[in-house]
C-alpha cells in the first residue's frame, strides 16, 4: 500500500513538502529458509511540518521503519530520501554526517549523559560537530519545554518526564529536518508521558518541526495528525485526526485478524522480531 501523509496537508501537495519518503523499500533477516521480511516492498511519505505516528501489532516492522528512513539501518532493497537526498548507499561516514546534521532523535532510554548537566546534553551533538547553536532557537526551546530552570541539573537530578524533556530539547536543538522518536514516552508514568506528547505536539504546531513517533500506545498516537499502521512488514491502514478510541478500535482488528490466521494454522504472523 502506498501512503503519502503529505497529500492530506494542505499546502503540502508539492515534493517540497516531503519530509522523507521510501520506494519499495524491504528489510530482510536471515537468509534461506529462516529468511523474515521485517518489511516489504513499503512505499511511504512523511510530510514536512506534521506529526506522523506509526502503529502495529509486535513484529510488524514500526521500529525497522524508522531506523531504516533515519538511516540506521541499512536495506536490503529499495530507497530512501531525506529531503531531496538520496540516503540509500551512502557511506557510513556520510550517513553520519547526515543523521548529525539534518535529523533529532528521541528514543525510550532518554540516552543522557550522567556526568552532564541539562544544557551540555542539548548541546552536546553541535558541540561534536563543533557547531555553535543559535541561541534564539536554543531559547525558544527551551522555555517551550519548560526547562528553564532545570539546565544547570544533571539526569541524576531530574525527574524521568524531565529527563525526556531534556532528550527532546536535544532532539529540536539543532533545528532538524525531521524528528523520529521511538517509543518516547515508553519509560514514563502518565503524567509525564502527556507532557513529552504535549511538547512534541507543540514542536510542530508551534516550531514547525516534523516528527515521526514509533508508539504502542493509542492514546499517545491520538496526539499525532495521521497515524500509519503497520502489519507483517507493511502499511496496511491509515488514519487522519485520529482519537485513542479509534486507533484502539483499529487495532483490536489486527488482533481479531492474526487470531483467525492462527486458528487457521497460519504460523507466519506469530513471528516477533527484537526490532519490531
Amino acid at each position: 500500500m502506498s501512503t503519502s501523509a503529505a497529500e492530506h496537508a494542505p499546502g503540502h501537495a508539492s515534493a517540497d513538502g516531503i519530509a522523507a519518503r521510501a520506494r519499495g523499500l524491504t528489510k530482510a533477516y536471515g537468509s534461506g529458509e529462516t529468511t523474515v521480511l521485517a518489511l516489504d516492498s513499503v512505499d511511504v511519505e512523511i510530510a514536512r511540518g506534521r506529526f506522523t505516528a506509526v502503529m502495529g501489532p509486535s513484529g510488524s516492522g514500526k521500529s525497522t521503519l524508522m531506523h531504516c528512513l533515519a538511516g540506521l539501518d541499512n536495506v536490503s532493497a529499495g530507497q530512501v530520501w531525506l529531503g531531496d537526498t538520496e540516503i540509500t548507499g551512502l557511506k557510513e561516514r556520510e550517513l553520519t554526517r547526515l543523521r548529525r546534521d539534518r535529523i533529532g532523535f528521541m528514543f525510550q532510554s532518554f540516552n543522557l549523559i550522567p556526568t552532564l548537566n541539562a544544557v551540555e546534553n542539548i548541546t552536546l551533538p553541535m558541540d561534536i560537530a563543533g557547531k555553535k547553536p543559535d541561541e534564539k532557537w536554543l531559547d525558544q526551546v527551551i522555555d517551550t519545554l519548560g526547562l528553564r530552570d532545570r539546565l544547570k541539573h544533571r539526569p541524576a537530578q531530574l525527574s524521568g518526564g524531565q529527563q525526556q524533556r531534556v532528550a527532546c530539547a536535544r532532539a529540536l536543538a539543532s533545528r532538524p529536518e525531521l524528528i523520529f522518536a521511538d517509543e518516547p514516552t515508553g519509560n514514563l508514568d502518565s503524567r509525564a508521558g502527556l507532557e513529552v506528547l504535549s511538547f512534541l505536539r507543540d514542536a510542530v504546531d508551534d516550531l514547525g518541526q516534523t516528527v515521526v513517533m514509533v508508539t504502542h500506545d493509542p492514546g499517545a498516537a491520538a496526539h499525532s495528525d495521521l497515524v500509519l499502521f503497520l502489519a507483517d512488514g507493511r502499511i496496511v491502514d491509515e488514519m487522519e485526526r485520529p482519537t485513542a478510541e479509534a486507533v484502539l478500535e483499529r487495532m483490536k482488528r489486527f488482533d481479531v485478524i492474526r487470531g483467525q490466521a492462527d486458528t487457521a494454522g497460519d504460523t507466519s504472523s506469530d513471528v516477533s522480531l527484537d526490532k519490531d
